[in-house]
């Protein structure tokens, strides 16, 4: 049994900052991928970063040179930096990880945290 969490999200003015955790917690032997996912209010959700087991990182080109992605795999957790925020980054943030646990080493399974609220303000 695996679970992420996800923190740090809250009310914050434009241009202002945030950053997220997500730890994931129980029978864990091995992460694999960590992402993070945002979705607005009546839309779609979306990738806004993920990084792999060794570091290697993506971004949506909305956030690019905004939002840093970045994991400490001691703690088996992945962070969020968020600046410079803009209203359009107003979304439900959530966790994604491939994780392996003791039970069934090397089967990757794919969760999902319940997600933190990030709201934006002008």
């Amino acid at each position: 049994q695996v679970q992420l969490v996800e923190s740090g999200g809250g009310l914050v003015q434009a241009g202002g900052s945030l950053r997220l955790s997500c730890a994931a917690s129980g029978s864990i032997f091995s992460i694999n991928s960590m992402a993070w996912y945002r979705q607005p209010a009546g839309k779609q959700r979306e990738l806004v970063a993920a990084i792999t087991s060794g570091g290697i990182t993506n971004y949506a080109d909305s956030v690019k040179g905004r939002f840093i992605i970045s994991r400490d795999n001691a703690k088996n957790t992945v962070y969020l930096q968020i600046n410079s925020l803009k209203p359009e980054d107003t979304a439900v943030y959530y966790c994604n990880a491939d994780v392996s646990s003791f039970q069934r080493k090397g089967w990757y399974v794919n969760y999902w945290g319940q997600g933190t609220q990030v709201t934006v303000s002008s």
